[in-house]
């Protein structure tokens, strides 16, 4: 299995606009943090897990040439705007529909924001095409399976990813934009070679886990690797990579994971 960090950044990217701090002008590549996105392939599947307004840039920056089939966490604009993007795969697919699954609120999101892409085809060639579909609990592919769970976002939950790969038995767990990790979810993630946590930053928030809430959840969860993401321009990177607890990292734009 490979993963691929397009991006890991909050909703207002890092460097931030009308900002001169230190990590904003940092010349660390690993502090330029485009909206936070995952591509999973998984024995040649591949899934896009959200797409960032710079998802384009990030396809062609990261290599992401081809996809299966996507899914969406949220309907948040830092995670859906750039889903009109995903129109090249449809051409690259021969202008068949793409699979979106996503909860409830992530589908009604989908059909406000993009009512013409609601088709089976593309109306014509170069246009988006979805067919939408409420993520269960277990997708069941040749190549491996996906579980899904829900985490607490403030007034909305987002869907907590599980992948495991037929051919290899390794797990992996994506739990971004959460305030928390049910008991659920964290049975879930037991086993994972690599869990990935919201860390937004060292101070509390309402909807998101601060680093030392996402510590926490790491060390509870036991994963092999933890890597934290959707990191503000509080976080530098090689400030906070050596305050960290053995076993837990700093997630980065075009990181990759091979598990």
């Amino acid at each position: 299995m490979e993963v691929i960090f397009l991006g890991t950044g909050t909703s207002q990217g890092v460097p931030m606009i009308a900002c001169r701090c230190d990590i904003c002008t940092s010349t660390d590549a690993r502090n330029q943090r485009t909206r936070a996105s995952i591509h999973v392939v998984m024995d040649g599947l591949r899934v896009q897990v959200d797409a960032a307004p710079e998802f384009r840039l990030q396809c062609l920056r990261h290599g992401v040439d081809r996809l299966d089939l996507f899914i969406l966490t949220h309907g948040h604009a830092d995670h859906i705007t750039g889903m009109d993007d995903l129109r090249r795969f449809c051409d690259l697919r021969g202008g068949s529909a793409l699979s979106i699954y996503a909860t409830d609120e992530g589908m009604s999101r989908v059909l406000a924001v993009y009512p013409y892409a609601i088709l089976d085809r593309p109306i014509v060639q170069g246009y988006p095409a979805f067919k939408l579909f409420k993520m269960p609990a277990v997708l069941q592919f040749p190549q491996g399976t996906i579980r899904s769970t829900l985490l607490p976002h403030g007034g909305i939950d987002t869907l907590g990813l599980v992948f495991e790969e037929r051919s290899t038995g390794r797990k992996f767990a994506y739990y971004s934009d959460c305030k928390g990790v049910p008991p659920e979810a964290m049975a879930l993630a037991r086993g994972a070679a690599a869990v990935v946590l919201d860390g937004l930053r060292p101070e509390s928030h309402p909807t998101h886990m601060s680093i030392d809430e996402a510590c926490a959840a790491a060390q509870e969860i036991g994963a092999q690797a933890s890597y934290l993401t959707h990191l503000t321009h509080a976080i530098d990177h090689a400030t906070w990579s050596a305050r960290l607890p053995t076993g837990v990292h700093l997630a980065y734009d075009g990181l990759r994971l091979r598990l």
